[in-house]
């Protein structure tokens, strides 16, 4: 969803074309954590500096206001399939989905409003922020009505059940900040079941990605993400890697909880948009360490996140740059796979594009 114009000038993938790649060695970088300098807040009170928690769920309705954000460019067809599932919500409380409209003209949706049931209203809106999920995912949040706000994909779907599900979870688990549950992923080969921790914190996050926590099956109070300063990350490059930023960000707050369900279709039966944008990759993941240098104190993340750069590099052609990266990938841990599949691929012998499918029809990725 990045346009062209924003692809970074001079070496694609040389490791000065990396800004923040020393963050990336095997030590802990020695400057300090970059800090967004988004120029739009979200609200006057992310300006404020200290954050403060909100309203537990305990003392709020028992079916507060949910506005879903679904972010979009271009893809009618599969929009609609994810409106379509979100107004079948098995839910009491007032319902909102905004549909953002990123670097496209505004779908009015008529034909879609015409079938849909009376209950949940629709509102359409241009991305007025940075181009990109970031900035149509920001501006959904300062636009939405509803107490707690929810992202979908707009390729993505929701069972019946997700909203109630989640919010009976909230008034279990009062001190989450999100709310997340169970997927399916739907690939080329047929459909894999992925459920995450009940439980997830921050420190979790540092260790690991935890891959089945998806997006689209994100709840959040919408005071918390007002509180978060910018917002979803605008400046990661080309927005690779910001669904982990706002994790590690948003669970300062609190941890994630989980409901042990499969919640949501996720559709991995199409082309990524990451896909063969391998400079991209390898430029969201140096800047993504830089701002969260404690994603390298666990040597098991380190290594991944480095094994990610090598698999990128080689991807790229870039080899004697992958070669480092897979020495350092190494060093961290000598059985990290990521590292042997860079060195597969510079053999030449099995290109990027099916290490790529071959994980995804396992339900993983790189």
């Amino acid at each position: 969803m990045a346009p062209a114009a924003r692809r970074p000038r001079g070496p694609v993938l040389g490791l000065r074309a990396l800004a923040p790649a020393p963050a990336l060695r095997r030590g802990l970088p020695r400057a300090a954590p970059h800090q967004s300098s988004a120029h739009h807040p979200l609200h006057p009170a992310s300006l404020g500096g200290a954050r403060r928690r909100s309203t537990p769920m305990s003392t709020v309705p028992a079916s507060p206001s949910v506005t879903t954000v679904i972010a979009t460019h271009g893809r009618g067809e599969l929009l609609r399939r994810a409106i379509r599932s979100i107004a079948a919500q098995e839910y009491d409380g007032p319902l909102e989905i905004l549909v953002v409209f990123d670097q496209s003209e505004i779908d009015p949706l008529e034909d879609l409003r015409a079938e849909l049931p009376a209950g949940p209203t629709i509102a359409l809106h241009e991305n007025t922020r940075a181009a990109g999920l970031a900035g149509a995912r920001n501006t959904g949040i300062a636009a939405a009505e509803g107490a707690l706000v929810a992202f979908c994909d707009d390729d993505d779907e929701w069972a019946p059940g997700k909203l109630a599900a989640q919010v009976a979870l909230w008034d279990e688990r009062p001190e989450a900040a999100v709310i997340a549950a169970g997927i399916t992923i739907v690939t080329v080969d047929g459909s894999i079941d992925r459920r995450p921790p009940m439980l997830t914190t921050r420190t979790d996050l540092l260790r690991s990605r935890v891959g089945e926590l998806h997006p689209s099956s994100f709840l959040f109070r919408r005071a918390d993400l007002l509180s978060l300063p910018g917002g979803v990350d605008e400046e990661i490059p080309f927005g690779y890697g910001e669904d982990y930023d706002f994790l590690l960000r948003i669970t300062e707050l609190g941890p994630v909880a989980s409901v042990p369900e499969e919640l949501v279709i996720v559709h991995w039966d199409r082309t990524s948009y990451f896909a063969g944008r391998w400079e991209r990759m390898a430029q969201g993941l140096s800047y993504l360490v830089t701002k969260h240098p404690g994603l390298l104190q666990d040597s098991r993340n380190a290594a991944r996140m480095c094994g990610q750069v090598a698999f990128a590099l080689a991807a790229a052609g870039e080899y004697a740059e992958a070669r480092s990266w897979t020495r350092r990938t190494l060093r961290h841990r000598p059985l990290e796979p990521r590292a042997w599949l860079a060195m597969l691929t510079m053999t030449r012998l099995v290109t990027p594009q099916q290490t790529i499918a071959a994980l995804n029809r396992r339900g993983r990725g790189i």
